[in-house]
């Protein structure tokens, strides 16, 4: 049995990703044990994922919060984790995080083979890497299974994959009989915002909430939908400005759910319309249809994987997007045209295609 420590301290759209990974490691070597090191947001949605027998929800970025707080209680959840982590007495390390401090950690723990990417020059405490300057030209899954030919595994057939729990898929059927959806309704969930892990930067990425109202009344009076808004706390401003504008009003789930519970909504519905980001991820991983707005960012790089006719990317041919690149965007000279000209019609029409 070997014993793995993957590494991925970003959202929810990165750490999805990596499931190609954790899928291909787990066919080659069935009994062994796979840990996932993450973030205390994503945490939630790894922990239904039955080839993960254990996860660790503690970034530097949680730690940094927690220290802002209380020197003590910072020093104690960090050598929680050190001995969490020491442990297990991994073989293996995967390091998605570009950042040498967690190559330190694992060196010094003594994980033998530690595999990464050597961005800028910070991958010196890995043992196999791969120099990079970003994600361009190819997925990122891609970019992330390529690690595995240091392990000479071969994936076969990748995909995402995310398991939802039972108590939370209750939860939401319940919520959504209460609000009058039934199974045999059309459900459309849409997410205006995503892209919380672009902090402020993620606005850049989002179509206009007047676009989603008038989309979701289309929806409503055109195509006989059930509407239901989803997303986190920091939406419920926009969300309550799509509701707002709209006469036939949505089921509005904002800031109302886990991130467990989330998943389980976006399970219950036929389709998702999103912008690029972490509920786009999910829906696909779940196997939901989605059609995703694509503004600055890459498709390419960063859309459904794999390509499907099931996801539908909308996204404008402009001289230039994606501007987007090397993790760096420049300041908008363009009024962000290549999001704000999407129209309603076009969505409309790719939502037709696939009901």
């Amino acid at each position: 049995m070997k014993k793995f420590l993957i590494i991925n301290p970003f959202g929810i759209g990165d750490c999805l990703f990596t499931t190609p990974v954790i899928k291909a490691i787990k066919e080659k070597y069935p009994d062994c044990f796979i840990a996932y090191w993450c973030n205390q947001r994503v945490g939630d949605l790894l922990k239904n994922n039955q080839k993960i027998n254990l996860v660790i929800s503690l970034s530097r970025g949680d730690l940094k919060k927690i220290f802002a707080v209380s020197f003590f209680e910072g020093m104690k959840a960090f050598f929680d984790l050190i001995n969490k982590i020491r442990r297990e007495r991994f073989d293996v390390c995967l390091d998605f995080s570009l950042d040498y401090r967690y190559g330190i950690i694992t060196k010094l723990l003594g994980i033998k083979t530690r595999i990464g990417f050597n961005y800028k020059n910070r991958g010196f405490f890995l043992t196999h890497k791969s120099k990079i300057n970003g994600y361009d030209s190819k997925h990122m899954v891609d970019y992330y299974l390529e690690l595995l030919n240091y392990l000479d595994i071969k994936p076969f057939n990748p995909s995402l994959e995310l398991s939802v729990s039972e108590k939370s898929l209750i939860r939401m059927q319940r919520v959504f009989q209460q609000a009058g959806l039934s199974e045999n309704d059309f459900i459309v969930g849409i997410a205006p915002g995503a892209g919380a892990s672009w902090g402020k930067s993620a606005l850049l990425k989002h179509w206009p909430a007047i676009k989603y109202a008038q989309l979701a009344e289309k929806l409503v009076s055109e195509l006989g939908a059930k509407v239901v808004i989803l997303g986190d706390l920091s939406d419920v401003g926009t969300a309550e400005m799509i509701s707002g504008m709209m006469k036939n009003k949505p089921l509005d789930l904002v800031g109302k759910t886990s991130l467990g519970d989330f998943a389980a909504a976006v399970k219950n519905l036929d389709m998702l319309v999103t912008n690029d980001g972490g509920p786009l991820h999910v829906a696909v991983a779940l196997g939901v249809k989605t059609v995703s707005l694509f503004g600055p960012v890459d498709e390419l790089t960063y859309g459904p994987y794999p390509v499907s006719p099931k996801n539908i990317v909308i996204n404008k041919d402009l001289v230039c997007r994606p501007c987007y690149k090397n993790f760096r965007m420049p300041v908008c000279q363009h009024d962000r045209e290549c999001i704000k000209t999407i129209e309603v019609e076009e969505v409309l029409s790719a939502i037709r295609r696939m009901k």
